[in-house]
């Protein structure tokens, strides 16, 4: 059966990428939780969306001390999803504020992951490839997934994420129909599609058998895939 994630958490009862927002999801009974990673000027592994913080100041330049109460450590995140599967995107855009080159926050997940107990019940994730590779390389019992943009053409993208010994591809809701599930399943990856809102792109993409729906709408998509 098609998994459901809820997108940064349960968002229409709490902040998203909160620990409110990720124990309404759990509460709810989703499958899992997405969420997004990046690194403060201290080095601490903070979930949080955005480069730049509310008033201007990049995440990557402020201490875990000066963040905002409600934006929590990595570590803080995956207790409140316990029970869950987690899928972490790694955020490390060349083109924002706290870029990592050598791609030694992916080894830093992958640790934290290790020492809190969830390899087997995460998926780590990216929009970039090498980031993506370098979570593979940090620790091969992980599962990864090459998210995939809007506008990209998706089938390099399965190529590339097999040649890499990934798990996965991530693509966006209106780009997946049956031909490219079928060619992501014979090159051994999950499809797991974001961001899943509509009940009939729910209903189909169950239908399609991809793996799993990343949603803004966890409560509807638990009821459109338990009804397939």
């Amino acid at each position: 059966m098609t998994s459901v994630f809820a997108h940064r958490g349960a968002t229409g009862a709490a902040p998203e990428n909160t620990v409110e927002a990720f124990l309404e999801a759990r509460r709810l009974g989703v499958d899992g939780v997405e969420m997004d990673v990046r690194r403060s000027a201290d080095g601490a592994l903070v979930v949080h969306h955005d480069a730049v913080l509310d008033g201007g100041r990049p995440l990557s330049a402020t201490a875990v001390a000066d963040l905002a109460p409600h934006v929590p450590l990595l570590e803080e995140a995956l207790d409140a999803c316990a029970g869950l599967l987690v899928n972490v995107e790694i955020k490390n855009d060349p083109g924002q504020p706290g870029f990592d080159e050598s791609e030694s926050i992916a080894h830093q997940v992958a640790d934290v992951l290790a020492d809190a107990g969830w390899t087997e019940r995460a998926i780590v994730s990216s929009f970039r490839p090498a980031t993506a590779a370098a979570a593979r390389s940090a620790d091969p019992r992980l599962a990864v997934g090459l998210l995939i943009p809007v506008t990209a053409d998706p089938r390099p993208a399965l190529a590339e994420a097999a040649a890499a010994g990934l798990s996965a591809v991530h693509p966006f809701v209106a780009v997946v129909d049956g031909e490219l599930v079928a060619e992501a399943h014979a090159a051994g990856l999950a499809v797991h599609v974001w961001t899943v809102n509509h009940p009939d792109d729910m209903a189909r993409l169950a239908d399609l058998g991809v793996e799993a729906i990343i949603t803004d709408r966890p409560e509807l998509a638990l009821a459109v895939v338990s009804g397939r």
